[in-house]
């Protein structure tokens, strides 16, 4: 009997580098991993950066800045919501303006306590809108007739007045005003002359006096374009005659660069 003699297959050689291929998919996930942190440290970043330069723009007292620049944000890569951001700096503008009324207030109640201790009350009013805090000054109280020179008993007051706004960082706009009756005079040929002179003198004051930065005044007359009462009867004429202190809210500061600009 023949005995079969089977030959034996040669040994596969192991494959010693398999052990590369799962490395490889490791370090590759891993470094995805890493740039996918990265990417949203930077995003986080730049998001912080708008943010904090919206914020500080809405608390600049020196001036009012543009909007920042847009830049790349969380919400560019559909981290963030684009209203979520509107929100949040709309609250923000929001707690500005609150808080500047709470102070426009506060000014308001100091002056009316002044307003008591001189007996001056008819002769000063106080209102707060939109625009910011209006101190009217009445004619009769402040200024002789047909004159530009503030009245030397007036003085006290003023400058009371003056003491209680020079804290303030917001802008001032000294507005004078008229009743329709016309003035004719060397020195004042028109109500026009006569309602500019009155305020020009007020922000000599301020200037000299008190030490106002005249960055932060503007002067302006409107004669007897601007009444607050009927021009008709003699009570009426007398509420007009004044000259206005407005100490300017951010948004009634916005508002008169977008007036004034356009004209």
């Amino acid at each position: 009997m023949s005995r079969v003699i089977r030959k034996k297959s040669p040994e596969k050689e192991p494959k010693l580098e398999r052990w590369l291929i799962s490395y490889a998919d490791f370090i590759t996930l891993l470094f995805a991993v890493f740039v996918m942190l990265y990417a949203m440290s930077i995003v986080d970043q730049q998001k912080m950066e708008e943010v904090r330069a919206s914020i500080q723009a809405s608390f600049s007292r020196e001036q009012i800045s543009p909007p920042p620049p847009k830049v790349v944000g969380a919400k560019d890569f559909g981290l963030i919501p684009e209203a979520l951001d509107q929100t949040v700096l709309s609250q923000a503008q929001d707690e500005v303006f609150a808080a500047e009324g709470r102070e426009f207030s506060r000014i308001k109640d100091e002056l009316q306590d002044n307003l008591q201790e001189y007996a001056a009350k008819n002769e000063v009013g106080l209102t707060v809108n939109e625009r910011g805090l209006v101190i009217s000054l009445k004619e009769a109280g402040f200024f002789p007739s047909g004159a530009a020179r503030v009245q030397a008993q007036a003085l006290p007051l003023l400058d009371r007045i003056a003491t209680s706004i020079s804290r303030s960082p917001n802008p001032i706009r000294i507005e004078g005003h008229t009743d329709n009756v016309s003035v004719k005079s060397p020195a004042f040929p028109s109500n026009w002359e006569l309602s500019t002179a009155r305020a020009n003198s007020l922000v000599h004051y301020l200037i000299e006096k008190h030490g106002f930065k005249g960055s932060k005044l503007a002067v302006t007359g409107y004669a007897e374009y601007r009444p607050i009462a009927d021009n008709a009867s003699e009570e009426g004429r007398k509420l007009n005659r004044r000259v206005d202190i407005v100490l300017l809210s951010r948004k009634g500061a916005q508002g008169e660069a977008l007036r004034f600009g356009g004209e």
